[in-house]
């Protein structure tokens, strides 16, 4: 990994990271709203998982690291649980993607670390 792509990626995978923290913590406040109010926070929960992937699709074309793929497909599962009606199943995919965010964040780390980048 060169250091301009470990960059890239430590910085997208921290803006991630944060976004699938908060999809997560919606999907649980979600379950608790009474029935008229859950309509609504859908959409917000659609809407942020579409910034979290929006997000995603700008890191893995700017620092060209193709595992950045592997978040996008989880993001894509979660949102096929949301779409279902079943979101309360997102919350595992979006572990998933956080898991690989992880990943990638430690590696991009651990990257300019051993160039002098960060210490």
């Amino acid at each position: 990994m060169k250091a301009r792509q470990a960059v890239i990626s430590f910085s997208q995978s921290e803006k991630v990271k944060s976004g699938l923290i908060w999809a997560s913590q919606c999907v649980h406040i979600l379950q608790n709203l009474p029935e008229q109010d859950k309509k609504g926070a859908l959409e917000i929960l659609r809407s942020l998982v579409a910034m979290i992937s929006n997000e995603v699709q700008l890191a893995r074309q700017a620092s060209g690291d193709g595992v950045w793929l592997e978040v996008d497909k989880c993001l894509k599962n979660a949102r096929i649980m949301i779409d279902s009606g079943v979101a309360a199943e997102a919350e595992y995919h979006f572990t998933q993607g956080l898991t690989q965010v992880n990943r990638i964040g430690q590696k991009s780390m651990t990257c300019l670390i051993e160039n002098g980048l960060l210490t």
